[in-house]
């Protein structure tokens, strides 16, 4: 009954209006988040199950020996060819110097053995002069008809028979001396090149006997201790080259449709908030999703299957320049939106390219060469 006055009215007349303009604000709410899903939202994919990660290059020893110094230690930045760990040379030094005895013995040898082949030549001319002098002999006396006795002729026939002989012998002295030096000179002879040989194997244990770092990165995972007897394939520290850095982004199977290799991606992470925003490029999407690499992967083939959306890792490159004003750990996690729009590009992986060189410091290549040639020099070669 009492809306049936003025007051009433007035109330039902409000609340309608109310209720018009709360529906009036949900339509244009709804319009303008159409609107934004059309034009701008249907074109990002975001995640935020995406992790930095990076290479982690193992520093291991590849000889036996006891650990003399580090030069590094977790959370120090280093620079590549830098020294980090030096472990005992003497062993190696004992074998550097005998392997240099052993060349040294070597070529002297091989220079013998040339020396030879000049003395059998030489006793293969005695040999030759003396069966012509026989063969002469014998003919001189074969032509004095009665003047020489039977036995005297026997003799002289026995004495080209023996000169015959001897000068067999000494071509197959002649043959045996050349067999080991014909075709080389002292430096290319086979015993002086095993020789060589084992001279570098020594050198490059030596070598090994000081790590360097093979890029430039920070220290971390490091186990070793001065004192430490450590064997080959022992890990004694990591370095992280924080400059090559990139994200893996585990995008759920229903958002890979429309992402390609080389589309724009941003990224923010947990470590610095909004308030830094990287920039990059999908470079790659995963050959499979994470459940089918795992150590005991899903067997579906069950009467209680259930279906579980699956997530493939996308890889994405950072800026270098944002990351060396910015820099991140391996790790960390952040938060991930993939500029889907452009479909132009391939879904495939970009070809393989090498991702970092584990070689570093000086090898002493150019310093052992030297001393070979030095040593061959030394004793005659």
């Amino acid at each position: 009954m009492s809306d049936a006055t003025p007051v009433g009215r007035h109330r039902e007349h409000t609340r309608f209006n109310l209720l018009t303009i709360l529906g009036g604000v949900v339509a244009v709410a709804a319009v303008a988040y159409g609107l934004y899903w059309f034009f701008y939202a249907s074109r990002f994919e975001t995640t935020d199950d995406a992790y930095v990660g990076g290479d982690v290059i193992a520093i291991t020893s590849r000889e036996n020996g006891t650990v003399l110094a580090l030069h590094a230690d977790n959370t120090q930045g280093v620079k590549r060819g830098q020294l980090l760990i030096e472990i005992d040379p003497i062993k190696a030094q004992v074998a550097m110097q005998a392997a240099e005895a052993d060349l040294a013995r070597t070529v002297r040898a091989v220079r013998t053995d040339v020396s030879k082949v000049s003395q059998a030549q030489a006793q293969l001319s005695a040999a030759r002069t003396a069966l012509s002098l026989a063969q002469s002999d014998y003919r001189r006396r074969l032509s004095a008809g009665n003047a020489v006795s039977t036995e005297e002729l026997a003799h002289a026939r026995d004495g080209v028979t023996a000169a015959t002989a001897n000068v067999r012998v000494a071509e197959s002295a002649l043959a045996q001396a050349q067999a080991t030096v014909q075709g080389t000179q002292v430096a290319t002879n086979p015993d002086v090149m095993a020789a060589i040989a084992r001279l570098r194997s020594a050198a490059i244990v030596l070598q090994h006997m000081r790590l360097y770092a093979p890029a430039d990165g920070v220290v971390a995972q490091r186990t070793v201790q001065i004192g430490q007897q450590i064997a080959p394939g022992t890990p004694l520290m990591a370095v992280v080259p924080l400059t090559n850095v990139w994200i893996d982004a585990n995008f759920k199977e229903s958002q890979l449709e429309d992402m390609r290799v080389g589309q724009p991606v941003t990224v923010t992470a947990d470590l610095y908030g909004g308030s830094v925003t990287y920039h990059g490029k999908v470079i790659g999407l995963g050959a499979g999703s994470g459940s089918a690499f795992a150590l005991l992967p899903p067997q579906n083939a069950t009467g209680n299957w259930i279906k579980i959306v699956q997530r493939v890792p996308v890889r994405i490159a950072l800026d270098p320049k944002e990351l060396k004003d910015h820099p991140l750990r391996v790790g960390l996690s952040v938060d991930v939106s993939v500029d889907v729009s452009d479909t132009s590009g391939s879904m495939a992986a970009l070809p393989a390219r090498e991702v970092v060189r584990g070689d570093a410091g000086n090898d002493g290549g150019a310093q052992t060469e030297a001393l070979i040639q030095k040593i061959l020099k030394q004793n005659g070669a």
